[in-house]
Order: C-alpha cells, then structure tokens, then sequence
C-alpha cells in the first residue's frame, strides 16, 4: 500500500561536525499542516539508490516546532555510519535547492509534558531528538532539564556551541554535563547510576549507540524509574520501503519471503482466520473510534485507515515505534517486530501496522 510521501526542498545544509550535517527542508504553506510535530519525532526520507531505487531511513528533528510555527522550515541532523550508504548521500551530496521525498513526522519518543522535570542522556548523534526536546522545554515548558552528553572527544560534539549557549540563557532551568571518552573514559554502569539518582523525580529520555542505551535503561531500571517515566529512542535500518515504489525483483523476493513466513505460520493463522469479526476501540488524540467489523486477516493500520482514522505510522514493517498503541484490553499477533523488546511487549506495547486480532474485542490507545 502507498503512503502519502512529500517533495520537500532543502532550503540550508549545515555541517555541524565533519562527520553530522543538519538539513533544513522548506515546507510549503499547503503541506504545513502534515509536518506539524512533537519533539523527539523524526522524519522518514526517501535517499535515492542505483541499486534499490530507494533507501528508506530515519532521521531525528533537532529542530524545535516553534521554530517550525514561525518559519515553516524543520530540520534533521544526520551522522554518518560506518558502511551507511543513506547518511554518507546526504552528507556528501545534498545541498540547498535539491529536493527529498520524505513522510510526516512521526514517533512516541516525546515528553507527555514539557512542565515537567527532565533527565535527557544523549550519546553522539543520538542528541538529535533531545536538542529538539531541549529546545522545547526551555521555550514552552516550566520544569528543569538535566542533559548527560556523551561523546568519544572533543570535535565529536555535534552542537556544542547551541548548548553553551543555551546553558547560559536559561542557568537555573537546564545543565549541561559533557562526557567525554578521550577524557574520563567510557562511562561505568556506577556512575550512570550515580548521575541519575540525584534526579529520581525526573522524566528520563536516552538515545544514542545501543551499548550506550542499554547502559543507561539498566541504571534507570536499577534505581526504580518506572516505565512510564522511562524513554529511550530506537531505530533500526528499514528493510522495506514506505514509499511503495521498489523494484519488481524486490517485490517478488518480498513475496517468496511472505510465503515462507506464511507456511511456518500456517497453524496459527488458520487459528486465527476461524475467528469471526473483531471489535476495535482505539482511542487517538483524545477522540474515541469504535468498529466491529475488525476482520482476522487485516491488519490493525489498515482497518483503521480504511475506517477513515488518520493513525500514525511511518515504516509499516515493524520497524519502527511510530505505530506504537498500547493494549488496554485483549491481545493481537505480531506478524513482525524488530523495536519492542520484552519489557515493551509486557507493558501492553504493540505495533499497529504488524497487529491482528486474536480475541473477540481489543482495546487499544495512542497516549
């Protein structure tokens, strides 16, 4: 199924470091409303490939919606990978006045409140998302944000000198602690866990490298943060693509993928194809939708689009966490999922566009 997918032209590109660059898309006044956003969201890109037609990645918005209110532009901050073709294009080749296909903001890694106190740890690019949750707090919100910045030296530190300046404009509100790997070493599980006892009230948001995430959870976990209070940003590379135009081999291969997956499923499926018609309740953006027509083989994005429900989404592959719902009663079947983990999954975390239904009625909620 097709997405609805934007040309966006570049109106700036910025190197920040000589490994990150932020671009800055112009979005026009016609399309203003679909890039709307929060902060934390990222964008989903479409970078052009000789060998796929398409690379599908993700790319935090470091920019603030403010900053989107009053100008209509919006920017992500790109570092290259290792062996990454999508983030070595743009760095290398993108520049003002060329455009992009890109899909509207999406993503749940974004503060339920900008009043409350914050505890942000970032490592390398991962301080993408929480400059744009930073940038947001102080501008909107009323509480304190703590930032822990990891990096491997001192020419890593992607927007070092916006953070110094932020620190002293708003001295009572938000610390900045750098971390530097040249300088004190990798930062021990310890002293993690010291740094954030002393903000045990704090909401906790933490994005970077996965040994550097799954440090900091652990910390968090140790010291009693509940899930709730408890954010942390994944991104995986996307194996499909959700601009909906791959090659014809790629769509073939898809499908012989399919077919295997389908057999080794055939039990379960045909468990759950004896169902009759599912109830859905979701509750999205405060409205409340009902539907008893759910049917076992569809999934739970596509029987909502079809209902009218503009739900959020971003990969439709399992991919991502910009489908994410959380169970309020009943259970569904993920027919694919590489971001929830164990902990995810018992909190009643689920994916829209992998979701069928398993029991009679499922309750659901975006919030």
């Amino acid at each position: 199924m097709d997405t609805a997918s934007f040309e966006l032209t570049v109106a700036e590109v910025v190197e920040e470091t000589a490994d990150a660059h932020s671009v800055t898309f112009e979005v026009p006044d016609e399309h203003a409303d679909h890039f709307s956003y929060k902060p934390g969201q990222f964008l989903t890109v479409a970078v052009p490939s000789d060998r796929t037609g398409v690379a599908a990645r993700c790319y935090s918005l470091s920019s603030s919606p403010l900053s989107y209110e009053e100008t209509g532009r919006l920017t992500i901050t790109v570092k290259r990978t290792v062996d990454g073709y999508a983030s070595h294009w743009i760095c290398d080749r993108l520049r003002r006045g060329d455009t992009l296909r890109v899909l509207p903001p999406s993503g749940i890694f974004t503060p339920a409140s900008l009043d409350a106190d914050l505890l942000l740890f970032a490592g390398g690019s991962g301080i993408t998302p929480i400059l744009s949750i930073t940038r947001t707090a102080l501008a909107q919100g009323s509480g304190r944000t703590v930032l822990f910045y990891a990096n491997r030296d001192e020419s890593s530190v992607i927007f070092a000198a916006e953070l110094s300046a932020l620190a002293a404009e708003h001295p009572e509100r938000l610390q900045v602690v750098h971390w530097l790997e040249s300088v004190q070493g990798l930062p021990t599980p310890e002293q993690m866990k010291a740094f954030a006892a002393a903000h045990s009230s704090a909401d906790a948001f933490v994005c970077g490298p996965a040994p550097f995430m799954k440090m900091t959870v652990g910390a968090l976990k140790e010291l009693g943060f509940p899930r709730d209070r408890r954010h942390q940003e994944k991104f995986v590379s996307l194996g499909g693509n959700p601009f909906g135009d791959l090659h014809d081999v790629e769509v073939a291969e898809s499908e012989i993928s399919a077919a295997e997956t389908d057999e080794q499923d055939a039990a379960d499926d045909a468990a759950v194809g004896a169902r009759g018609p599912a109830r859905l309740e979701v509750e999205l953006d405060g409205e409340q939708h009902a539907f008893d027509d759910w049917e076992a083989g569809t999934k739970m994005l596509d029987h909502l689009e079809a209902k009218g429900v503009k739900a959020p989404y971003s990969c439709r592959e399992g991919e991502c966490s910009a489908c994410a719902v959380r169970l309020l009663e009943g259970e569904v079947k993920l027919l694919h999922n590489d971001v929830l983990d164990d902990e995810d999954l018992d909190e009643g975390i689920r994916l829209a566009c992998q979701a069928l239904p398993v029991t009679d009625t499922v309750k659901v909620t975006y919030s």
